[in-house]
């Protein structure tokens, strides 16, 4: 069965690839910013197109894209908002240590455009009857763990002001001997882990964000890890 992405106009051109139709010309700084928008999660708590839903304590972004200069976007992305104790209540981490600024810089531009539809700009698939580990790897990439902690956990990803100037790894001995179970990988992963303000990039809650059964996926795919 095909399905029908945008429609077709004097002024816009589809394309077909097997049953789906797509726009073509899509600007590349705004079709990246899209992308981006997905691979760092930004999706998973402003809602895909920036729509908002997820939580009462997220922000949609469709009007404050517009409000807010490009100067004052880069910083809110560079510096986040501020900290929550609180685990159910989420915030805006810091991204600057993670983020490069070209990616800043095509998250604006989609974002000043309008968070427009881009037909591959999606979020990864999460497979299902296959086991919780299968779809906690599937879900490490959908939350965007992977830009933090790194392909299988392995970390390495500066964050030069924090005391051991990376970003801990979710494997090895001394990740295992410390979360050596369900609850506390689950924990962490819901409370994060709040050290500092920028440019100190630190853990955010995910507690009001992920519901429980991806967060046993999540816990089960860790556990597969070196």
């Amino acid at each position: 069965m095909g399905f029908v992405v945008g429609r077709g106009s004097k002024s816009s051109k589809t394309v077909t690839v097997g049953a789906v139709v797509a726009s073509q010309k899509v600007d590349p700084h705004v079709a990246a910013g899209a992308h981006d928008f997905v691979s760092f999660a930004c999706a998973q708590c402003h809602g895909m197109q920036g729509r908002g839903g997820v939580s009462p304590d997220v922000p949609g972004l469709t009007s404050v894209s517009k409000a807010l200069t490009s100067a004052q976007l880069r910083r809110i992305i560079d510096h986040g908002l501020g900290e929550s104790a609180n685990p159910t209540k989420p915030y805006m981490p810091v991204w600057g240590e993670v983020i490069s600024g070209r990616q800043v810089s095509d998250l604006i531009a989609y974002l000043r455009a309008g968070l427009p539809a881009v037909a591959t700009a999606v979020p990864v698939s999460i497979p299902e009857g296959e086991g919780a580990a299968v779809a906690g790897a599937a879900l490490y990439v959908r939350y965007g763990c992977v830009n933090c902690h790194g392909p299988n956990g392995l970390g390495g990803v500066p964050n030069p002001q924090s005391p051991d100037k990376t970003i801990p790894p979710l494997s090895g001995a001394d990740f295992r001997h410390e979360f050596n179970t369900d609850a506390k990988i689950i924990d962490f992963i819901r409370s994060g882990s709040v050290i500092g303000r920028a440019p100190i990039v630190s853990m955010p809650h995910w507690g009001g964000i992920i519901p429980p059964e991806q967060l046993q996926a999540l816990a089960a795919y860790i556990k597969t890890l070196k």
